[in-house]
């Protein structure tokens, strides 16, 4: 007869409280394979990181004793955002983090401009070690983002490891919510959704509005409605920072191509369904009615031309957006008469912040 390998009680006891005896638990064993890409970090995990930047760049273990305390203060016992502490320890003993939070707070575009290859603060800056560079880079694109400067953003945050910066969560968040705004949806998705494989490890703010993020933008599809009304909101966004640029320019007018194309493709579906119509109802091609029965009201005319007209040319200089209140009304109509409110309301004030600035 053959053996039987026996196994240990206490490692059969570990085992069933791991997986457990019923098969609906099976699940659970799903969950601890997918493991999630990043891990949020404790505060003293962080002081760690604080640390061993500091050690690196040759700060004497005294004062680095003292950084990390009051960074740990900060956060224990302030109750101060990790991020913000972080730059406060670090800002006297690092010159490029002090300059960087410096100009950030006098002019947040500047500061952006820090990290661009041409200047000599992007050196200084990718000289640091690398956990210290990705969190002050965190630090400055979080700044960024809730100034709506999302381009300015993006170079700043888009090469950031996550899991190099002492806040992941914050990384992830601010460049999923940055993507969002500037609607790159598959990157705005990747980022969001792998905040949301921590979740419950993640501040209830990020969560929520990760979630409401998500559930926004997956549906976004090109040349919708919806697409248009994002780019109209982008633009207003823009003048309202004061950025009349040549980029501004393309943006309104990739609005007049998509709404062209949009109106168009809608006009055709109408003469599509018209001549499906007049097929059923018996109706000659040509639209024609017999001179001898009147038509009813309730019939649709036929038309008897081909339905071409010029096409007028859209100078960007013309103010387009300036049109006299009874034409801009009528056209506007014309445009929204079957579209739902929020985007009518959507359409007539983005025609109306290009008339007020145009003015």
């Amino acid at each position: 007869m053959k053996r039987l390998c026996r196994i240990p009680a206490m490692a059969i006891i570990a085992i069933a409280a791991l997986l457990g005896s019923h098969p609906s638990n099976a699940r659970a064993e799903d969950a601890l394979k997918r493991q999630a890409s990043w891990e949020r970090y404790d505060a003293a995990t962080m002081a760690k990181m604080l640390r061993s930047a500091l050690d690196e760049i040759g700060v004497v273990p005294d004062q680095m004793d003292r950084i990390a305390d009051r960074f740990l203060s900060s956060i224990e016992s302030d109750d101060a955002d990790p991020l913000d502490a972080y730059v406060a320890a670090t800002s006297p003993m690092v010159p490029v983090v002090d300059e960087v939070v410096s100009t950030t707070s006098m002019n947040a575009s500047l500061a952006a401009a820090s990290t661009d290859p041409s200047t000599p603060t992007y050196g200084a800056i990718e000289s640091l070690p690398k956990s210290m560079r990705m969190t002050l880079r965190t630090w400055l694109g979080r700044e960024l983002v809730r100034a709506r400067m999302y381009d300015e953003a993006l170079p700043v945050i888009a090469e950031v490891d996550a899991t190099e910066s002492i806040d992941p969560a914050a990384a992830l968040y601010y460049r999923g919510a940055c993507y969002h705004a500037l609607m790159m949806k598959t990157e705005s998705l990747a980022d969001l959704r792998r905040l949301l494989e921590l979740q419950d490890d993640v501040p209830v703010r990020f969560t929520r509005t990760a979630q409401l993020m998500v559930a926004d933008i997956k549906g976004l599809e090109e040349d919708s409605l919806d697409e248009i009304s994002r780019l109209m909101t982008d633009v207003t966004r823009r003048l309202d920072l004061g950025r009349a640029s040549e980029t501004v320019e393309k943006q309104e007018q990739k609005i007049i191509d998509k709404l062209t194309k949009l109106i168009e493709k809608i006009e055709k579906q109408q003469q599509q369904q018209q001549q499906q119509m007049q097929q059923q109802s018996g109706g000659s091609p040509s639209g024609g009615q017999d001179q001898g029965n009147p038509m009813q009201d309730s019939n649709i005319a036929g038309g008897g031309g081909n339905g071409d007209v010029d096409r007028k040319g859209i100078d960007p200089k013309d103010g387009w957006g300036n049109l006299p209140p009874a034409e801009r009304n009528q056209a506007l109509q014309q445009i929204s008469r079957d579209l739902p409110t929020h985007y009518r309301e959507a359409i007539e004030a983005y025609f109306r912040k290009l008339a007020t600035d145009g003015s």
